[in-house]
């Protein structure tokens, strides 16, 4: 794919990114045999590319799908969108104000309580107190925890973590929004508010990421996707081409193993 400057329409655009991380070439027993070796200049590295020469160009308006495996670099292409991830290079451009769900508690503090932490993590989303206020009967009928809502967040279940994160980050209409396997925890009526509630977002003119590795929900919720493997896009089409591709990926996989 060869992409040249964004278009008026384009919400992210990737152009020749890769992420390296330096990791030590031998294994050490102790941090202090590390620390010596390093003092000495003993440490070698070698760089892997959690990222390699990701070019992408995604409009606004689209609920866009990355799917693969475990440590095929899905998080860490939500880093970098998000901006929470300095790409090692490449080119990075995104319009608008962008709401990421990372991971599930992302955000929230496990001794305060799910109230409190509605306006913790609204602050962090750049909400004034005073918006986060008017906010809250809505986020609290959403996420349906009410019961909870005065408990520490460390005695939630994580579906309910899922559910009151997910009801705070799309309480306001983000231009942006990133979601990190989010939707695999929840059951299928909290699924299906979530889909409602992202045709919702898409209407007022948003843009939705989603990460996770449910085929069905790539080919059901995704106007397009692609698929990583090793930190390469390997594929890119429709939600429902992609999804086929990943499924018949997996199967093969199995078959190998047997």
């Amino acid at each position: 794919m060869t992409l040249n400057d964004p278009e008026e329409q384009t919400a992210v655009f990737l152009k020749d990114v890769s992420v390296a991380y330096r990791l030590p070439v031998e294994r050490f027993a102790s941090i202090k045999e590390y620390a010596i070796k390093k003092v000495l200049g003993k440490v070698h590295y070698k760089d892997f590319f959690a990222l390699n020469d990701i070019n992408l160009s995604i409009n606004k308006g689209e609920i866009f799908g990355i799917i693969g495996r475990n440590g095929a670099g899905k998080s860490t292409l939500l880093k970098v969108i998000s901006r929470v991830l300095y790409p090692t290079t490449g080119r990075v451009w995104v319009k608008g104000i962008v709401a990421p769900l990372l991971q599930l508690g992302a955000g929230f503090h496990p001794e305060l309580t799910g109230y409190e932490n509605i306006y913790l993590n609204g602050t962090l989303l750049g909400h004034k107190r005073v918006e986060i206020k008017d906010k809250i009967d809505a986020i609290l009928a959403f996420s349906e925890i009410e019961d909870f809502i005065n408990s520490p967040i460390r005695t939630y279940s994580s579906g309910m973590v899922a559910r009151l994160g997910f009801s705070i980050a799309t309480a306001w209409v983000p231009d942006i929004l990133i979601l990190d396997e989010v939707l695999s925890v929840g059951d299928a009526a909290f699924r299906e508010k979530c889909s409602n509630r992202m045709q919702e977002l898409i209407k007022s003119g948003a843009t939705v990421f989603l990460v996770t590795h449910d085929a069905q929900l790539i080919s059901e919720l995704c106007t397009r996707a692609v698929l990583l493997e090793n930190g390469h896009i390997v594929s890119s089409g429709t939600g429902a081409e992609v999804s086929v591709i990943y499924s018949r990926s997996l199967a093969d996989a199995h078959s190998l193993n047997r």
